[in-house]
């Protein structure tokens, strides 16, 4: 089984505020533009199992926004769309940490990207839609969005290898 820690240490400026308070931060490191003097900052950097909670989380409180919506036909197609899509996340994610070779973690790792950036997709078109309103959507679309950059960042740094 392969440790993703490594790869969580790449990440650049990847701040998480999950609804239960506690923080997780991403290596935050100097810009180019700023003077040599900066350096890597102290942070609290996720394992594998709390990225896998987390992709859990994000599952879960998708489930309870699908619950949410309208039982409309525009409703019911929005929900299962994005109920295959954000659960898809937690579950390949599950199978990456389980891969038995670089190869097959990068596969399973770009089908996570794959689906979580569908996953954004659906909540910005239920906002546009109007069936939930874009403020009651924001912090989902930002982990989203935050997920991405994981998955972008946990990717490049496989490929280097």
């Amino acid at each position: 089984i392969y440790n993703l820690q490594s790869t969580i240490y790449n990440l650049q400026s990847t701040i998480y505020n999950p609804p239960f308070g506690e923080s997780f931060i991403g290596v935050k490191r100097s810009d180019s533009r700023e003077k040599k003097t900066s350096s890597v900052s102290k942070v609290k950097c996720m394992d594998e199992r709390q990225l896998c909670k987390r992709t859990k989380d994000f599952a879960l409180r998708v489930i309870s926004l699908c619950q949410a919506l309208p039982s409309s036909q525009t409703g019911k197609v929005l929900s299962n769309q994005l109920l295959r899509s954000a659960t898809s996340v937690a579950a390949n994610y599950r199978a990456a940490c389980r891969a038995r070779s670089d190869a097959a973690m990068i596969a399973k790792l770009a089908i996570v990207l794959e689906e979580v950036d569908e996953s954004h997709f659906w909540i910005e078109l239920i906002a546009d839609a109007g069936l939930v309103t874009p403020a009651r959507l924001a912090d989902l679309a930002d982990e989203a969005n935050q997920l991405t950059a994981i998955f972008v960042a946990s990717l490049k740094t496989l490929r280097k290898k």
